[in-house]
């Protein structure tokens, strides 16, 4: 059996495949369905350092290829996070890498978060810093399409913790390359791309947005192309390592952000539809390692021929 283990700037995950943020809770919800430390990793909705509501409803809407979210990253707050037997206390039980998203509305909100993580870090593999999400009318997006504030975050977070730093990148951006090494250059051991992208979809019936927050970001197999190519032109940009997503939903799609340059995946929508794809995705690299004689997973990485 080939070598499924994955080396993330000094994070070694038992393989690359990772719950995405968002789209398993936190983990403790998925526990009846996914056998989770089968998986590489998960990483827990985004956490705030004030509780969040979210968005009215409806938050989400299925379209071709994929689905609209608007949640508005719903979350208890951090010291809930921290506290509530549910949230950290359980994490910290799971045999596999947990990674914890924080996002906030201003600058300072980050710094709070990651300050408060890294007092309560006991199980905590690493932070996803989300400067992307287009479903939140402050701070969110507006950092993570202006490079000097890409980089103010990311540099105020790494002041407060120790712990392994990941950035959350936005497609919606001309030169994704640029903001990846302004990050990393700011102190992110790590990119996660790509983010859902902005999108609309209307009832013709009722003659209005499927959504009560009017857009929200697209997901699922649709997006796919989009994140591959954006992985690939990240990866002649930076040499650290990549978790990519977008559209995964089997092991072929994972081995195709692998060749284009990402060291680990994460699945996100899938998950929704069925969780058993997660378990699938990893005996598929398997079978897929064995089958061309490849003694590592690590081997894929960036491999695309060009």
């Amino acid at each position: 059996m080939a070598d499924l283990t994955v080396n993330l700037a000094g994070l070694v995950l038992k393989n690359p495949v990772i719950a995405a943020s968002g789209t398993f809770g936190y983990a403790y919800e998925y526990a009846d369905f996914v056998p989770i430390e089968r998986l590489g990793g998960v990483t827990v909705k985004g956490v705030s350092p004030f509780p969040s509501h979210g968005n009215r409803t409806p938050r989400t809407a299925e379209v071709f290829g994929g689905m609209l979210n608007a949640i508005g990253l719903q979350n208890p707050g951090v010291e809930a996070f921290i506290h509530r037997p549910e949230y950290l206390p359980y994490l910290r039980t799971l045999n596999t890498a947990v990674i914890v998203n924080l996002w906030g509305r201003s600058l300072d909100d980050y710094v709070e978060v990651a300050r408060r993580l890294e007092a309560e870090k006991l199980g905590i593999a690493a932070l996803e810093i989300n400067v992307s999400c287009p479903n939140i009318k402050e701070g969110g997006i507006a950092f993570g399409t202006d490079l000097a504030m890409a980089g103010r975050v990311v540099g105020a977070v790494r002041q407060v913790t120790a712990l392994p730093l990941i950035t959350k990148l936005s497609p919606n951006v001309t030169r994704i390359g640029d903001f990846a090494r302004a990050v990393v250059d700011a102190g992110s051991d790590m990119v996660s791309l790509i983010n859902t992208i902005p999108a609309m979809a209307i009832d013709i019936e009722t003659r209005r947005p499927r959504l009560a927050n009017v857009t929200g970001g697209l997901s699922g197999p649709a997006i796919k192309p989009i994140a591959v190519r954006l992985v690939y032109e990240t990866r002649r940009a930076v040499s650290v390592p990549i978790i990519g997503m977008g559209g995964i939903t089997c092991a072929a799609d994972a081995i195709e952000f692998m060749l284009a340059g990402a060291d680990a995946v994460g699945v996100g929508t899938a998950i929704f539809a069925d969780p058993g794809c997660l378990v699938r995705i990893i005996d598929g690299l398997n079978e897929y390692l064995d089958q061309h004689r490849i003694r590592r997973v690590a081997e894929l990485v960036g491999k695309v021929v060009v």
